[in-house]
């Protein structure tokens, strides 16, 4: 079964606005770090997970995120907030650069998936976290992605 160029094209946009959309929560999760004493964000998120482990005290995301909310230091809010945000915004100028199809977009976006995927397996040796197994292999399909629209546009680049 043979996928039409537009299919990939279009496959490729919405993984580029999904990947805009994290940025952006990355951003934003890395403002409320900067801003959020350690105290406040185990406040909320008690407030946000009683419920539900009042329902289920086994429940696997209200339980992973108190006990991140309960290791939280001034050290590890510095770093999560920095990280977050340089993260982000990263992604956010790449994302804008690929979406306009600029040439020079694609092998930075490259590069730079290559280093969040190394920096990503390299934390998932020492948490594990299958969160990470999932965005790394996001990763991987982007990059798939963008080498294959970066390959077309340079194909399609009138000849001098």
């Amino acid at each position: 079964m043979q996928v039409s160029e537009h299919r990939v094209h279009q496959v490729f946009r919405v993984s580029v606005l999904l990947k805009g959309l994290h940025a952006l929560i990355e951003i934003a999760g890395g403002l409320v770090f900067y801003f959020a004493s350690a105290p406040t964000v185990l406040h909320w998120v008690n407030l946000l997970t009683q419920d539900e482990l009042t329902e289920d005290p086994r429940d696997f995301i209200a339980t992973h995120l108190l006990s991140a909310a309960q290791q939280l230091t001034g050290a590890t809010e510095s770093f999560y907030s920095f990280y977050l945000v340089s993260h982000g915004l990263i992604k956010v100028v790449l994302v804008a650069g690929l979406l306009r199809e600029k040439l020079i977009a694609y092998p930075l976006s490259l590069a730079a998936l290559g280093a969040f995927i190394v920096y990503q397996l390299y934390r998932y040796s020492y948490t594990h976290s299958f969160g990470l197994i999932l965005l790394t292999v996001f990763d991987l399909i982007v990059i798939v992605l963008v080498w294959h629209e970066w390959r077309l546009l340079r194909r399609n680049l009138p000849v001098d």
